[in-house]
């Protein structure tokens, strides 16, 4: 695996082998307009760059506790071209999550009858098209979007989490890989 570096850098994080631990920023997130009015691109994402078609994956487990704490997976083009996914925290329920933006972010979400440990998480590119696909235990994956995002081949893949609305929350991204 390449290099990662950071956008937006968490206030804490380190890795053990393979998990890294971060602590999500307090009043950060990733968003363009829809609904709020607002724009914000202030969350803490861990990423590479990557060229042509890949496959992401990675098993994630947080303690999230305010009104939108979020971490899973992100894809970037720019600051206007991106997608993340995986758990968004609403109303004291846990739901998977994926906003795609393109100018504009377009939410849609999966509210779950529990709330799990950990949620595993796979993106897959090719060419223009991202598959966002999820698991409750890591082997049976359903898909939660199919989408349009970028004719450009070079792409920021990566790990991403964020607290809107809360003080921060501390998240664990087990066993990431890229191919």
């Amino acid at each position: 695996m390449q290099m990662m570096q950071w956008y937006n850098e968490p206030p804490q994080w380190h890795q053990d082998n393979d998990v890294i631990h971060m602590t999500a920023g307090a009043k950060t997130d990733f968003w363009r307009h829809t609904h709020y009015g607002f724009v914000r691109d202030n969350g803490n994402f861990y990423y590479q760059n990557v060229s042509g078609d890949f496959t992401a994956e990675v098993k994630i487990t947080g303690d999230y506790r305010s009104l939108y704490d979020q971490a899973g997976i992100m894809v970037r083009e720019s600051e206007t071209i991106w997608l993340k996914c995986g758990i968004e925290f609403v109303e004291t329920v846990q739901n998977v999550s994926a906003v795609v933006t393109r100018d504009y972010s377009d939410w849609s979400v999966v509210p779950l009858d529990v709330m799990p440990i950990s949620l595993w998480l796979r993106v897959k590119r090719r060419a223009e098209t991202v598959e966002v696909q999820y698991s409750l235990e890591g082997k049976n994956y359903s898909m939660l979007r199919l989408a349009y995002l970028t004719e450009s081949p070079l792409v920021q893949v990566g790990l991403m989490c964020a607290a809107p609305e809360g003080e921060g929350f501390a998240v664990q991204f087990e066993g990431f890989r890229l191919f």
